[in-house]
């Protein structure tokens, strides 16, 4: 069973309560709560916005020498509620517990109106008892405004072997925030703190930069493996906290890089890859509440057989982690095989390493499985208005250099089939390949190999677009994605990466598609972040320009280089053909003086205002490691 706490919800948006109740700065209150609790004979709980499920689910109130649950809806009155039937709140005149817990935050209006029916000796507390200082919140008259709680979770690392940097900036002060700053707390495998601080990020667009191997100096601690809890305080616009994070050898063996944790934990996840013959896949199960999980309570199974599924049979402690080796729980499945993920809203969207015979690393993520989303018939009808409609697209590196494997990975849970065909594209948005993959089965193992195809480019990248196939079959949601492998021919050394679908660049809109960074569909335009890397790798871009149906000939996109503290000091232009694809390199794009100027946590915003682009950013190093992911926009 899921853990049940309310989340996000594509209908009502995002919940902020869970993130409120479990908190890692008022975690300890709340124990204290609790235990103060416990020690009285008779405890009344007053749950007038039914927020006791969630509650429990953290904290398991059921311990507590609860005598009755009162409500406030009529339509609650008799319901049941942690085994007990919920009363209407007028009967509370008829009872004198020792303690009532109103549960709720901004709950003075909620206990004026119910004084009358409290006996003078029975003590009231509520859950403003355990808030957040006063100095942390955006909204102060709206405790649980989604953007008090722009929080999220970092795969965290730094040990003899590697070392770990978050990078994000301050987007927030776009949207009219003052006075940005962030607090943390890193949380070791058990759970444990280690060290929690807050910084101050004055400038707007100033870089924000966690490097683990700075963190640990200056607290002195020791080897860790675990997690970054970040919450960005007084946060406008954005509710969410979007970062890259880049994991690197201190042997210059590999560089490894994936996107935000996405702060909303999802009941499956999917795309998890099965490993090779000659690696080996560690799943981090990393707790993203303060209660454990249970042991026997994560499940994986191959995707398309329910009937594989196996446990995990280990308890992870609050905020824990664990490295949980695949074939401890399936030991027999090998790539091209995929995993489903039964995560039960434990932990948001988890990291996966994969590690070869060389011990070389490579870091990737699985992503959400959407479980509201059925096969809609209207899309198989798109093509008369919207052509191409929903692409998938990814990139194809240089082919002398880079080997590029393709993998479709179903990411609905109602998804049977996925006809699929495959449009291979140059940079100049020539189209040199097409390939059908026919009507794919949920438990498919089709991965193109794309040297199979024996290209015929006119330049040596460029990229690849996964569209519906109506000729194959009609099942189609909306939700297409794919894994993306991409390989040194020369040192071996791999990077991997996946995405979902969208519709882009076309003037009318479905549901809420073209998405747009702000404001509702058709999003025509372009706002990525590239974040750079140190003078001991070659930061590099991947843009395609995807068209679902004819659009302006060529792109009309500006490269704006900032410094650390948000300012800009240079800019220049690319032109991207429609349906083409440009790769370029920082050094290449930017001049010496212009890249010393910027210095250190230098980033690259991308702007167009004439259409919507996709992209990837990565890094390569010396020894031909390679980082790669998907970028993010804000």
């Amino acid at each position: 069973m899921s853990l049940q706490i309310k989340t996000f919800d594509n209908k009502t948006g995002a919940s902020a309560l869970f993130k409120a109740i479990g908190h890692p700065y008022c975690v300890p209150k709340t124990h204290d709560l609790i235990k103060s609790l416990a020690s009285v004979k008779d405890v009344a709980i007053y749950d007038p916005l039914d927020q006791i499920e969630t509650f429990n689910a953290l904290y398991s109130l059921e311990k507590l020498p609860i005598s009755q649950i009162f409500v406030q809806n009529i339509d609650e009155i008799g319901v049941q509620k942690l085994g007990k039937t919920a009363q209407p709140i007028v009967s509370l005149k008829e009872c004198r517990p020792d303690v009532l817990f109103v549960l709720a935050y901004d709950a003075k209006r909620l206990v004026d109106h119910i004084k009358y029916l409290v006996d003078s000796k029975t003590k009231i507390v509520t859950l403003d008892d355990i808030r957040l200082p006063d100095d942390f919140m955006s909204n102060p008259k709206n405790y649980l405004d989604p953007h008090n709680f722009a929080t999220n979770f970092a795969f965290f690392r730094d040990d003899e072997e590697s070392y770990t940097r978050l990078f994000t900036a301050n987007y927030w002060a776009g949207w009219g925030a003052q006075n940005i700053s962030v607090w943390c707390s890193l949380i070791d495998h058990q759970g444990k703190v280690l060290a929690e601080w807050r910084e101050l990020i004055p400038h707007k667009g100033q870089t924000i930069v966690f490097d683990s191997r700075e963190i640990r100096e200056r607290f002195k601690l020791d080897a860790f493996t675990g997690q970054l809890f970040i919450h960005v305080l007084g946060a406008k616009g954005h509710d969410t906290v979007k970062y890259a994070l880049d994991v690197v050898s201190k042997k210059d063996q590999y560089i490894s890089a994936t996107h935000d944790a996405n702060s909303f934990p999802a009941d499956y996840y999917a795309g998890l890859p099965a490993p090779a013959d000659n690696e080996k896949v560690v799943f981090w199960v990393q707790n993203s509440h303060p209660t454990p999980i249970p042991a026997g309570t994560i499940g994986f199974n191959v995707m398309g057989d329910e009937n594989t599924k196996q446990y995990f049979s280990k308890d992870v402690p609050g905020f824990g982690t664990y490295a949980l080796d695949l074939h401890e729980v399936l030991p027999n499945v090998k790539w091209p095989q995929q995993i489903e993920i039964h995560a039960k809203k434990y932990f948001v969207r988890p990291r996966y390493e994969i590690v070869n015979d060389k011990n070389i690393r490579r870091i990737a993520h699985a992503n959400v499985e959407r479980t509201d989303l059925n096969p809609d018939p209207k899309i198989a009808d798109l093509s008369n208005l919207m052509g191409k409609a929903y692409i998938l697209s990814a990139p194809i590196l240089p082919m002398k250099d880079f080997k590029t494997i393709a993998l479709p990975t179903p990411m609905v849970r109602s998804q049977m089939h996925l006809p699929l065909v495959m449009n291979c594209y140059d940079a100049k948005g020539n189209q040199i390949a097409t390939k059908s993959l026919g009507n794919l089965k949920r438990n498919h193992q089709h991965c193109i190999d794309l040297d199979d195809l024996k290209l015929n480019s006119t330049t040596d990248y460029g990229h690849v677009e996964f569209i519906y196939d109506f000729q194959a079959g009609k099942e189609a949601d909306g939700w297409i994605h794919g894994l993306f492998r991409y390989q040194n021919r020369q040192s071996g050394q791999q990077a991997e990466t996946s995405f979902g679908s969208h519709i882009y660049n076309t003037v009318l809109t479905y549901k809420t598609e073209p998405q747009s960074y702000a404001g509702p569909a058709p999003g025509l335009s372009t706002r990525l972040f590239l974040r750079l890397g140190g003078n001991d790798v070659r930061s590099f871009c991947h843009l395609m320009y995807p068209v679902s149906t004819p659009f302006h000939a060529y792109s009309n996109t500006d490269l704006f280089l900032h410094n650390q503290n948000g300012v800009e000091v240079a800019s220049t232009s690319l032109k991207i053909p429609a349906s083409g694809s440009q790769l370029w390199f920082y050094d290449e794009v930017f001049s010496e003086a212009q890249r010393q100027e910027a210095g250190v946590n230098a980033y690259i915003m991308i702007r167009d205002t004439t259409c919507r682009l996709f992209g990837y950013h990565g890094m390569t190093s010396k020894n031909g490691g390679l980082s790669l992911d998907h970028m993010f926009g804000f």
